[in-house]
């Protein structure tokens, strides 16, 4: 049987369309952007045209995109210049309990160099309270970055709140949205952020590229040093095939996001109804409703994860716990929004996409029906 990718969340294959732009940057098109001759030329307008069409989707200027490696050097770009900068301004930085590794570990690493960092916690959903943001802010505040949704549970964070709140206070503003571009609108305006990072595997682009939006009049030190290129803002030669594959991949979903997402919701929704269906032990993890369109988190109670995935041969999807030695490790997602050892042990992240099928749905669901079913599936 053909595998069945759920697993959207921790990466998207490449739109078809995506390789297509990207394929004269690999052959003909291989010049430096930086030269001033025909060559330099054709690649310094093709990552021109990327920029545009990123800016498009987070309907910002194009001079605020920076092209970076991906999610993880965006996150750290902001954290650690930001610091750096504003190092005699204060040394306080908020995030959140259930960010990304790529915040959380900079974050750690900040606070060896003798940063204070306030993790705040989250609900039952995984949401902020706005009012936490509020109530941790100090004198010494400078820096807030709390993701716009999280990548295991999906729940969506009160961003526009939130940047209420540091603007009031005269104070930066950084989301994460490697999750959550692409899939629901990231405009900049309404997120009211001064930084949003891109992750280009997350919307069917390549691995190795992203990208980082940097409010206009915001100055903070380079994140890599070296010559000039990004505006002065991020040294080193552009990779230009993965800048034009990311450039498509966002004018994709600015142009199509209306019609796909739609499609996408209801096949989650197929899912957890028919799974519900075959067995109602079963916990939805993270916002019934404030979630990414895609992401089905659910936890099989008085059962392993990691074993049902096992009984769906050819399946892909991600568990939320580490079973070693006949210990559970949580994640700290579900760890923080209160799951217990059992409930973490059970759950399962299906993340859908662009190109799941309903066909292929319907197959998961007869084959959860014959490991652990008790109803008839001939329905589909």
């Amino acid at each position: 049987m053909k595998p069945i990718y759920l697993d959207c969340n921790a990466t998207t294959p490449l739109d078809p369309r995506v390789i297509e732009a990207m394929l004269p940057y690999l052959k003909e098109h291989f010049g430096n952007p930086s030269s001033g001759h025909v060559f330099g030329q054709e690649t310094k307008k093709a990552v021109e045209k990327a920029r545009e069409q990123v800016a498009a989707l987070l309907n910002c200027q194009p001079d605020e995109i920076i092209f970076t490696s991906g999610g993880s050097e965006s996150n750290n770009f902001v954290l650690k210049s930001v610091a750096y900068s504003l190092r005699e301004t204060g040394k306080h930085i908020i995030t959140s309990s259930i960010e990304h590794p790529a915040i959380i570990n900079p974050c750690c690493f900040l606070e060896k160099l003798g940063y204070k960092v306030t993790y705040l916690p989250v609900d039952q959903y995984g949401l902020i309270d706005p009012r936490e943001v509020e109530n941790a802010i100090t004198e010494e505040t400078i820096l807030v970055s709390i993701m716009h949704a999280n990548n295991e549970i999906g729940t969506l964070e009160p961003t526009t709140e939130i940047s209420q709140i540091t603007k009031k206070r005269g104070i930066l503003f950084h989301t994460d949205a490697a999750q959550s571009v692409g899939k629901i609108p990231t405009r900049v305006d309404e997120l009211g952020v001064d930084f949003l990072s891109i992750a280009g595997h997350k919307l069917y682009a390549p691995k190795g590229v992203g990208a980082l939006y940097i409010r206009k009049g915001i100055h903070i030190e380079p994140f890599i040093h070296g010559a000039g290129h990004e505006f002065g803002k991020r040294a080193g030669t552009e990779n230009v095939a993965s800048i034009v594959g990311l450039g498509i991949a966002c004018e994709i979903a600015y142009r199509e996001m209306k019609e796909y997402m739609p499609k996408i919701v209801r096949l989650r929704n197929l899912l957890h109804e028919g799974i519900l269906s075959i067995t109602g032990d079963i916990v939805l993890n993270g916002h019934p409703e404030k979630r990414l369109p895609n992401t089905l988190n659910i936890s099989f109670l008085h059962r392993s994860g990691a074993e049902i995935l096992s009984q769906l041969p050819g399946v892909a999807g991600s568990t939320g716990a580490a079973c070693h030695d006949h210990t559970v490790k949580l994640s700290a997602t579900l760890e923080a929004i209160g799951a217990d050892t059992e409930r973490g042990r059970g759950a399962i992240r299906f993340s859908l996409g662009r190109f799941t099928a309903e066909e292929e749905i319907k197959s998961v669901l007869a084959m959860l029906n014959l490991s652990i079913g008790r109803a008839n599936f001939g329905q589909y």
